[in-house]
């Protein structure tokens, strides 16, 4: 068993598109199959190598390893032998064309109430005439000459699917300047390097049937393929995912906002499925993974659940498993005080300048005798965690202000916050010197 995850250059992976590369990675796992990384990076026009080294970076970050590595730009001779035999055998076909023609064409048809499937007007091509196109300055591009039947297969998660290859126009499998184009250098790939099962999008079903009709044209067996047609994730709008759309939700975006590799994948692994998606270890969802759970209807991907099991991932974490991810010097006191309060990664360094940076604290009108008594009864270091609870029961007996009268105007005057972490854990954090300072600026003292 072999499976192929195959990334485009093209732009950084969104949750669209990693959640298939989880799919692969995690099915592989399970069957203790080979994972191919393939970098379909024919488009050299559009292909950037960041984006190659961003999808690499972000696959590793999740956890994800493979086995084998392909890249189509190195294939192409491989690519132009398949070529030629389609052309021997008949099924590749020159077209002249031009865009403006073509969309005059399916316009007619659709006016008449018929599919816009291209007519194979070139197919009565004369060579006489192909010559003077040629002559003319004009480049064929090539077209794949689809055979009259019903593609069919068993789709692991979409069950039983089939393509007329008679409403399907015959696609362009090559440019004009030569460049063989998806269709065809995936088919060849796969037959080439010995893929058996191709976990992909629903948005590839139509190239299915494309592709194995191609692959017998080709002289390979399709029973050797099994295909999986994930539903398209959907965005919090009911809007497909793509590049563009997903760029609030990519995987370089989530990292930066601290986000845990370990949320995203037990969230991708069971989105769109009927298992529960709980905090798991990339070993427990590779044993639980199984693609019958998946539904056929779309997902939508709903950033306040993946926010609700980052926020339990922080809060579970130990301070050994979270001190890689900590400011240098964040002490195991510092973390076990705020981790209770951590949604994102992107709320440490706050919280690390709240015990040791400077404040711009500002004064609370009306409460100077509440600040003066807190002063004057601030006990002498060295504190511990039962400092707070001490010295707020002498500032409640001096000044008769209890409950939110009491607590507020001390958190907000030593963190400038209106909620967080205990007081009790943060006051020997912070101590006694940036505690009365912050105190005496709450007064409004110069």
């Amino acid at each position: 068993m072999k499976l192929r995850f195959a990334p485009s250059p093209t732009g950084r992976l969104h949750v669209g598109n990693a959640r298939l590369a989880v799919a692969n990675y995690l099915f592989a796992r399970h069957h203790n199959a080979t994972l191919l990384l393939r970098v379909d990076d024919t488009d050299a026009e559009r292909n950037k190598d960041e984006y190659e080294q961003s999808i690499r970076h972000d696959l590793k970050w999740l956890g994800i390893d493979w086995d084998e590595e392909a890249r189509q730009s190195d294939r192409k001779d491989r690519y132009q032998l398949a070529i030629e035999k389609l052309k021997e055998t008949g099924r590749l076909y020159p077209c002249f064309e031009g865009e403006e023609e073509l969309r005059f064409k399916r316009e007619q048809k659709l006016k008449a109430n018929l599919p816009p499937v291209y007519d194979r007007a070139m197919l009565s091509l004369t060579a006489e005439q192909r010559k003077k196109a040629e002559e003319n300055g004009k480049k064929p591009y090539w077209r794949f000459k689809l055979s009259d039947r019903v593609c069919k297969w068993d789709d692991l998660v979409m069950g039983k699917c089939h393509v007329p290859l008679r409403t399907v126009s015959d696609p362009v499998v090559v440019r004009e300047d030569g460049e063989v184009l998806y269709s065809l250098a995936s088919i060849v790939d796969d037959i080439e390097l010995g893929v058996t099962h191709i976990i992909r999008g629903q948005d590839h079903v139509g190239n299915t049937g494309i592709q194995i009709d191609l692959a017998e044209a080709l002289g390979a067996k399709v029973d050797r393929f099994t295909f999986a047609h994930f539903p398209l994730l959907l965005d919090g709008e009911g809007k497909k995912f793509s590049k563009r759309r997903g760029a609030d939700a990519s995987l370089a975006g989530l990292r930066k906002d601290g986000f845990l590799p370990e949320v995203i994948v037990s969230f991708l692994a069971t989105l769109g499925s009927s298992q529960d998606a709980v905090l798991r270890t990339n070993e427990e969802n590779i044993k639980i993974f199984d693609l019958s759970a998946i539904s056929k209807a779309s997902p939508r991907f709903e950033m306040t659940q993946l926010l609700s099991l980052n926020r339990k991932a922080w809060h579970e974490k130990s301070y050994s498993e979270a001190k890689k991810l900590l400011p240098e010097g964040a002490s195991e006191n510092f973390w076990n005080a705020i981790r209770g309060n951590i949604e994102l990664g992107t709320e440490i360094p706050h919280w690390v300048n709240v015990v040791q940076g400077e404040l711009a604290i500002e004064a609370q009108d009306g409460q100077e005798a509440f600040f003066d008594a807190a002063i004057a009864l601030l006990p002498e270091a060295p504190w511990t965690e039962e400092t707070w609870k001490a010295w707020t029961n002498a500032l409640k007996e001096r000044t008769g202000q209890k409950g939110k009268a009491l607590f507020h105007p001390l958190r907000l005057a030593l963190t400038d916050e209106d909620s967080g972490p205990e007081m009790r854990l943060l006051l020997p954090l912070i101590g006694r010197e940036k505690v009365l300072a912050r105190l005496k600026s709450a007064r409004g003292s110069v």
